[in-house]
């Protein structure tokens, strides 16, 4: 198979890379409008690349009356970006494999799945937590739960970014989807995959760098916090020298899963291949649910909250 690929000096580009190579296809052309791309020597050296888009549509163009169409595009392009270039895939002719979050709005899932429709063609996201070992045993056995039981769930995920993080695309809520979609939407998809839809939705506290509130899924009470600000990280985690924290607890045990990710992305492209990845309308419960968390007004520290969102907020590193 030929894949192209959107985004090849990203930071998730490399799990692209490797699945690619992985499962034995070839990285005919890359785009990005930066240049530090050397990464493709450890896979594909012979691989075309170009900085501006209208050369790399004109190659992809040239391509398919060779006969050697782009047989899959893969977009690693900051969030705003996607719903554009999944269009421009399935207009080419392409299957398209794209990067969590798949789009911001539950709308431009619909719209997108009217264009696969159009033009015969499939578009597919990375739902890598729900290929993870540990994840898939924790499924079933709460399937197998008495359908009365609600289970109590804290997530806390700490992940520090330095101020360079506000100064990108990144720290733009109108281009990330800010914190719960940038670095949240793969445990809220993993959150109702595992316990179900979701029945009530509260925003305890939103900011910048922060967002804490509670999920009502049909089998779990949720509380959950997410930041990116190392002020945030508990003491253990700063006694040893951690700049990351992932904490989920279930029902007063804690659920460990901090390994078997290496792979997950290979693994997605594996099951892509043999047509059964996830497609990008089995995203829709996960985009509506930080689109809701981003839209909502935050009720402060009000009911059932999880017990960091009582810490102070901070200001912007670049307030003036």
């Amino acid at each position: 198979m030929n894949f192209a690929l959107i985004g090849v000096a990203g930071y998730i580009a490399p799990r692209h890379l490797k699945a690619i190579a992985d499962t034995g296809n070839n990285l005919d052309v890359a785009l990005d409008k930066f240049d530090c791309v050397g990464r493709l020597d450890s896979y594909f050296p012979n691989c075309s690349f170009f900085t501006e888009f209208e050369r790399f549509d004109r190659y992809c163009y040239k391509q398919t009356l060779a006969g050697n169409k782009i047989d899959y595009l893969s977009i690693c392009t900051p969030n705003y970006t996607h719903d554009a270039f999944i269009r421009y895939g399935l207009r080419l002719g392409s299957d398209v494999i794209c990067e969590k979050p798949v789009v911001l709005n539950p709308e431009n899932i619909d719209n997108l799945v009217e264009l696969e429709k159009q033009t015969g063609h499939k578009a597919y996201t990375i739902l890598q937590l729900r290929l993870h070992d540990s994840i898939v045993a924790l499924k079933k056995k709460v399937d197998a739960s008495p359908n009365d039981k609600i289970h109590d769930v804290d997530l806390t995920y700490i992940t520090s970014r330095g101020k360079w993080y506000y100064a990108s695309w990144k720290g733009d809520i109108q281009k990330s989807g800010g914190v719960a979609t940038n670095i949240g939407v793969h445990f809220y998809d993993m959150l109702q995959w595992v316990f179900g839809p979701v029945k009530k939705n509260i925003v305890n506290i939103a900011s910048f760098d922060r967002v804490a509130g509670y999920l009502e899924l049909e089998k779990a009470r949720v509380r959950y916090f997410l930041s990116i600000n190392a002020d945030c990280l508990p003491p253990n985690a700063v006694e040893g020298e951690k700049r990351t924290f992932r904490l989920i607890n279930i029902d007063g045990e804690e659920f460990e899963f901090s390994e078997g990710f290496t792979e997950l992305h290979t693994k997605s492209y594996e099951n892509i291949l043999a047509g059964k990845g996830f497609r990008i309308s089995e995203a829709r419960e996960c985009i509506r649910i930080v689109s809701e968390i981003r839209n909502a007004k935050p009720i402060g520290l009000k009911g059932d909250y999880h017990p960091l969102a009582r810490l102070p907020l901070s200001e912007h590193p670049f307030k003036n």
